[in-house]
């Protein structure tokens, strides 16, 4: 059994502007395939789309987000909004793309919030899809740019420039020296807000404050800590809140989610912090759908246990009934802590780096293949509605999130218990019993 682990840091490059501009084809043009959805409609894209690709045998990482308005019409214009803007501070190069047609009035706008990350933006006026447009685009160079291109993403042209422009830009110096400092395991604790997230941070950092991002109005992923343990470096995630906008009605528990969905994203390991007295809350089940949808290591910590009398019993039923209300999660370890009283910490800890270890596990291939063929000679493929099936190979694809493809005859009617079989024989057989994994079925 090998173990991938690798700390390489990508550069992030993040393409903003107002809708219709251009962000997604120019974004399928670097990738060198349709990944974004384009179409005339402005606001077309509005969740974030992260890809990596090649510029020039440089490995980067490229956002597209969703377009900037500011005339909102709904609260999912106000969360495109804000996310348009969160990237900016995390982004190693800006592209700002204009239509070399029109400056705009929300043009103008975004560019205030650009103004602070001008030395790594670069103003892209696109649609100059033939050579009698270039003189248009010296009418950008009085908004105080000093890096400017002109480009038709939709034909092409200018594309090799932009990315020879772009890779100029990109302190890979700077880079290989942050990957040094990037923690080993990155913890988000999600739950209800009584449920004692704040406290259970301080309990791990030895802070007594919560740090709040300064800027209202926006989500914004704030580092609560850092802490060492046997050696590894962890980093605590946490969210601050959404400040309400007067044009609009916010629904706590939609930006709840969303705010969660993020933390998971950038997050190794998700505490899942669970008030015993409450129990499960609704949205405790649609967070645990996330997380196992993103493929990610969860514990379901149990909090305020030094509130309970008769610890041993009252563990096994609690037990009993999490994992009635929450199958998705039977694969989770449930850890009783008391955060206040700082107790379940060691074990809390111990079961994180379990977790983690086993998320960058890889099995080679030969060696799952020579444990699936004592797994069908034990117990063979039945036959459904006369058909044999049979199991040509299987491979592990991905570590972090682990991802297993098996290789049938036929896809279609295999049975679904027989790769519930194959999934539990692989949970013990290499140890990844505390973590969610998926196989997929591929006909050859």
């Amino acid at each position: 059994m090998t173990i991938s682990d690798t700390n390489k840091i990508l550069p992030r490059i993040v393409i903003v502007g107002r809708p219709n501009v251009g962000k997604s084809t120019l974004f399928n043009r670097i990738l060198k395939k349709r990944r974004a959805i384009t179409d005339p409609t402005p606001g077309v894209t509005r969740d974030a789309i992260e890809e990596k690709a090649i510029i020039a045998g440089r490995e980067v990482l490229i956002v597209d987000t969703g377009g900037y308005k500011v005339e909102r019409d709904d609260q999912f214009d106000e969360l495109v909004a804000q996310k348009s803007l969160n990237v900016l501070g995390d982004a190693d190069l800006i592209l700002f793309m204009l239509d070399v047609n029109e400056l705009s009035g929300e043009d103008e706008a975004y560019i205030e919030h650009l103004r602070p990350h001008m030395g790594k933006t670069l103003l892209i006026a696109n649609k100059v899809d033939h050579v009698e447009k270039e003189p248009e685009i010296y009418n950008f160079y009085t908004l105080g740019f000093e890096h400017i291109i002109g480009i038709s993403a939709a034909h092409g042209r200018n594309i090799q420039e932009l990315e020879d422009k772009i890779l100029s830009m990109i302190d890979f110096d700077n880079l290989k020296a942050r990957e040094d400092h990037e923690p080993d395991i990155r913890i988000a604790i999600l739950g209800k807000p009584n449920a004692g997230k704040s406290t259970l941070t301080n309990a791990l950092t030895g802070r007594e404050d919560s740090i709040v991002s300064p800027i209202a109005g926006t989500t914004r992923d704030v580092v609560q800590g850092h802490f060492k343990y046997k050696g590894q470096v962890f980093r605590v995630l946490d969210t601050a809140g959404i400040r309400k906008k007067k044009r609009v009605v916010e629904d706590v528990e939609y930006y709840s989610v969303n705010r969660a969905i993020k933390s998971i994203s950038q997050s190794d390991v998700v505490l899942l912090l669970i008030d015993v007295e409450e129990g499960l809350s609704e949205q405790d089940k649609k967070i645990a759908h996330q997380i196992v949808k993103k493929g990610k290591g969860v514990i379901l910590v149990v909090n305020k246990w030094d509130l309970k009398k008769d610890i041993k019993n009252e563990f096994k039923a609690v037990e009993d009934r999490m994992r009635f209300l929450f199958p998705i999660l039977d694969f989770a370890p449930i850890v009783p802590i008391s955060a206040l009283k700082n107790e379940g910490m060691k074990e809390l800890l111990n079961t994180a780096l379990q977790v983690r270890k086993q998320m960058k596990q890889r099995v080679d291939t030969p060696i799952l293949n020579d444990a699936l063929a004592e797994w069908v000679d034990y117990t063979p493929i039945p036959m459904v509605k006369g058909k044999n099936f049979k199991i040509r190979y299987i491979t592990q694809v991905s570590s972090d999130p682990v991802q297993f493809v098996l290789f049938v005859n036929r896809e279609k009617n295999f049975p679904e218990s027989y790769v519930r079989y194959i999934k539990n024989q692989i949970k013990k057989e290499f140890n990844f019993n505390k973590i969610p994994f998926s196989i997929d079925l591929k006909e050859r």
